[in-house]
């Protein structure tokens, strides 16, 4: 089992179900919204080895969080992983563009500088501006767009660019997600909880529930799950061998 994109640190019960996870899951990327945030996540999480903590300063917060930014700078080379980051272009963050395409530039060449690093990017409504400052940074490392929700175009683009992809379970329920997945090549996909944010017959998809999405990715390429399962298996191990 495995969870490429949580906000396990936001769970009510996080600190009861953390042994749960680490115990389940195999590999577990809880992105944080705050440098702050993974400050505090990083000491708390320690020593449950198979749950990693992604440094992130979330799009939806730059206003509230700008004065952490040079923090943020300062830490990537303390961290494997970066998340949550990246671009929101929907109609509540407008006004807010401008610092979150800066933030994310910043961070975006501190991972190049820094050898690169594994990277989840939040880019709803804003995939191409995404994708045009990670052109920018070729050597940043491997970029995962978490919850993929943008055009044909957008979508082959990021795949002409091996960006990977986390996929969660509310993904499948719709027809675009389903066709969006099915363009995807294999090797490219991750599953992904989004808990507690992500939610699923009225209750927060959960990190150990992420691997759930195998069920619609073996209808979707028509192979049985066993076979999808172990896609799974070989992608995380290519990725994190990288």
């Amino acid at each position: 089992m495995m969870d490429l994109h949580t906000h396990l640190d936001l769970y009510k019960n996080a600190m009861d179900i953390l042994a749960k996870v680490n115990s389940i899951n195999s590999f577990t990327l809880a992105v944080t919204t705050s440098p702050r945030a993974w400050v505090i996540t990083n000491k708390v999480f320690s020593g449950y080895d198979n749950i990693k903590v992604a440094l992130g300063l979330h799009p939806e917060i730059v206003v509230e969080k700008f004065n952490e930014l040079d923090l943020l700078i300062s830490l990537i080379p303390q961290s494997d992983f970066i998340g949550e980051i990246g671009i929101d272009g929907s109609a509540g963050y407008v006004k807010s563009l401008p610092q979150q395409e800066m933030i994310f530039d910043r961070t975006i060449k501190e991972c190049q500088k820094a050898g690169g690093r594994i990277i989840s990017i939040h880019s709803r409504g804003s995939v191409a501006k995404v994708l045009e400052i990670l052109k920018k940074y070729p050597d940043s490392g491997i970029p995962i767009l978490h919850w993929f929700t943008g055009s044909i175009t957008d979508l082959q683009a990021a795949i002409d660019m091996q960006c990977r992809f986390s996929i969660n379970p509310l993904m499948v329920y719709s027809k675009k997600g389903k066709d969006l997945i099915s363009r995807i090549p294999k090797y490219l996909i991750f599953p992904e909880s989004d808990g507690p944010f992500a939610i699923l017959n009225g209750k927060p998809v959960m990190p150990w529930e992420a691997m759930d999405v195998c069920t619609s990715l073996s209808e979707i390429w028509v192979i049985p799950i066993d076979e999808v399962k172990s896609i799974m298996h070989k992608n995380l191990n290519a990725l994190l061998n990288k």
